[in-house]
């Protein structure tokens, strides 16, 4: 007796019988929806800064007079509710505004594809300061790592993507940094906030500050002590210092005061004099540093006069 043949149809979802295609494809499709503010909640640990400057100012202004323009990114919680990805300064914008609903497209997306989205859709701003590019470096990092089966580790892996290259290489050349300066980066969200806020206000560079986040948070406090008290910070030469006194298990309050109290080479007292006061005893188009030797000179033979005035 021949064995019957076993047919397997995939049927229709329910849905699809009683449903044509153009509505099949609408409800596929992705639309601009009016959500309202309250039901959304921003991205966990939004690595950009939201604040009130002239720019918000402006952009509140502008909404208040055309409404948002360009509808934000959200991704649709198990709540019911809202997460942010890209718009957030759209959303505190509209708030200001005293509007109650937002313009949004609503995406299904994972939690890898929501932060490499947040990220790129934010590097695109003119001006992003040191802290907002370290966290998101290093959320889009860790981020592209486990999406190519990588541990999530500030190291730069063995193993390599498909097309070769390590994820810090990848993310280097997406971003138009180098490798190097991708961890530089990294490396500042080791650093303590008050000490970031620094480095974001132009007090400290990114040479010392990358050397200062080796130490140890306790170390790092008792170091923001010492900045305060003394009112200075470190040099590249003393950072190096101090990680390396860390390093030695050597660093306490005392080696920080003496280290901060050396004289850096720019931190020497300089003696200025317009040069609108001196220009006359020179011909025109004499430089600077010539006119330095001369009054030098000038000066070294007026000592000698009065010495041989005293004898």
């Amino acid at each position: 007796m021949a064995k019957s043949k076993e047919i397997n149809m995939k049927l229709p979802a329910l849905d699809d019988l009683f449903s044509t295609q153009e509505q099949r494809d609408e409800a596929s499709r992705e639309s601009v929806r009016n959500i309202p503010i309250s039901e959304i909640s921003d991205f966990p640990n939004h690595p950009f800064k939201v604040k009130m400057d002239e720019n918000m100012s402006n952009l509140v202004d502008s909404i208040r007079e055309h409404g948002v323009l360009v509808p934000a990114l959200v991704r649709p919680k198990e709540d019911g509710t809202y997460e942010m990805i890209a718009g957030h300064r759209r959303k505190f914008a509209s708030e200001l505004a005293e509007l109650e609903e937002i313009p949004c497209i609503i995406r299904d997306l994972t939690d890898d594809e929501s932060t490499l989205i947040m990220v790129d859709s934010n590097l695109q701003r003119e001006r992003i300061l040191p802290s907002e590019k370290a966290f998101a470096y290093k959320m889009k990092l860790d981020a592209m790592k486990r999406q190519a089966g990588r541990p999530s580790k500030n190291s730069v892996p063995v193993a390599q993507d498909l097309k070769g290259k390590t994820s810090r290489q990848l993310l280097g050349e997406q971003v138009g940094e180098s490798q190097d300066q991708i961890r530089r980066y990294i490396r500042l969200t080791e650093l303590i906030q008050p000490i970031l806020d620094m480095v974001d206000d132009n007090k400290i560079a990114m040479r010392p500050a990358v050397e200062l986040s080796y130490l140890s948070k306790t170390e790092q406090e008792i170091l923001l002590d010492t900045m305060q008290l003394e009112d200075c910070t470190p040099s590249h030469a003393q950072a190096i210092k101090m990680r390396k006194f860390s390093t030695e298990g050597r660093l306490n309050d005392d080696v920080i005061l003496s280290i901060l109290s050396e004289e850096k080479g720019n931190q020497k007292e300089q003696f200025r004099m317009p040069k609108e006061r001196i220009s006359k005893y020179f011909t025109p188009g004499t430089s600077v540093k010539q006119m330095e030797d001369t009054i030098v000179k000038a000066l070294d033979l007026y000592r000698k006069r009065e010495r041989s005035k005293e004898r």
